[in-house]
Formats: C-alpha cells, structure tokens, sequence
C-alpha cells in the first residue's frame, strides 16, 4: 500500500493577544492511499486543526507534512492554492450549496477548476441522486444536499476527499445514508477518505482510527474488520 499522507512531528501554536494556545504538539501519523480513516476526539481536542493542515487552510508551526511525496508544508500561497483546488475534496458540516444552481449545475462548479475532472452525471449517479440533477438546493432534504456536496468534492477527482462532521447537522438515518456514500465510494473509487468527527460510534467504519486528545494523538489504530454502516448503532 503507498503512503499517501504523513504528518512528521507537525505542532501548531495560535498567538492570541499574550496568550499561546497550542492546539497540536509533536502530531506524527501516516495515511494510506484508500484508506477510510476516523479522525476522533473531543470538541477542542485539535481534529479540526489536522484538517485545516492537511486541506491548506493552515499552516504548520513547526514539522512537516507530506501528501503524495510533496512537502506541502513549505508550500508558498500559490502553490498552496493549486494543492486545494486539484488535490482536497472537502466536505463540512454544512452544505454550502450555491441555491440558484441545480443539483447538475453545482457539480459542474467544481469539475471547472479541476484537471482531471470525472463525469458529472456518474457521479451525481453515485450518491444516488440522479433523479433530481434538476432541482435546486431547496427542493432538496439535509441528506440529499449533503450528498451533492460530496459528488461535487468527489466530481473534481481529488487524491483525498476531507470531511469535517459530515453528519452533524443531519438526524440518525439521514447521516448514516451520507456515511454510507463515503465508506462505498473510498471502496469502489479507492478514495482515500477522512472523516473527523466527536462521535466515537463511527470509529467502527474506520480501516484506521486516530484518536486526538488535548492537540497530541492518543492513539493509532488499524481495525482489520471495518463494520457497513448499516451495522452501527449510535
């Protein structure tokens, strides 16, 4: 398996006024290339700051990150643009969906400021919404925009798909239908997907699960038997 992402001793330090805030020290994990890794730990506990490390939304204080053999963390503002735009897929917690476009259009949106983009229809297709390519946002449940908003990250063909508490604003069956897309699509596109999130229910659909702790990792672990989502009780 090729490691796709290493994090080396990677800190982050936020001045605020007089005060240090270290939100990660010494962090050191690896990822693999299609692997479904579970990011965990509690509110504050720095799961967030990995993810603004590792989509290029940050940068690091001190160590090193690595994504595909590219030192990303001695990126300069523009190459750092170029590894957002054709490398990260990012999902959030919230749809940001653009309200005027349809389901199709919005999809289109990402594929323009790809390299390599896959087809729009396919994948729009692959979380189950071909039906309703042409309906806007708002004639859409929390759960089929949240689906969009993954074929849209997914449609630009990035080499890692990012998701920050995918879930969260969704009820139990609606989450687990969005969860269930992101566990299908790291197994059938080899997509490596990072999921981060409080709730340690979900450690189970992790072929690896890191557990962050007070800005450190806790612990690493490789779960030989990744369970459906359907399985899981939460």
């Amino acid at each position: 398996m090729k490691k796709l992402i290493e994090f080396k001793n990677v800190s982050k330090t936020y001045t605020m006024g007089e005060v240090q805030i270290h939100a990660l020290e010494d962090v050191s994990f690896s990822i693999n290339e299609g692997e479904f890794v579970i990011i965990a730990g509690a509110s504050g506990a720095g799961k967030s700051t990995i993810l603004n490390l590792l989509g290029g939304m940050d940068t690091v204080s001190s160590g090193e990150i690595v994504v595909d053999g590219n030192i990303i963390s001695q990126y300069n503002d523009k190459q750092m643009t170029l590894y957002r735009r054709y490398d990260v897929g990012f999902v959030f917690q919230f749809y940001n969906l653009v309200q005027n476009l349809t389901v199709k259009e919005n999809v289109e949106l990402a594929t323009q400021i790809s390299k390599d983009p896959l087809d729009i229809e396919k994948t729009i297709a692959s979380v189950g919404l071909q039906d309703r390519m042409y309906n806007f946002p708002a004639q859409l449940s929390g759960g089929e925009q949240q689906r969009v908003a993954i074929a849209r990250a997914l449609a630009k063909n990035p080499k890692l798909l990012l998701c920050d508490e995918p879930t969260g604003a969704l009820d139990y069956v609606t989450g687990k239908q969005v969860l269930k897309v992101l566990q299908e699509t790291c197994r059938k596109e080899h997509k490596t997907v990072i999921v981060i999130t409080h709730n340690l229910a979900l450690t189970q659909m992790g072929d690896k699960i890191i557990r962050v702790r007070s800005g450190r990792i806790e612990s690493i672990e490789i779960n030989e038997h990744p369970m459906d989502v359907d399985r899981i009780e939460y």
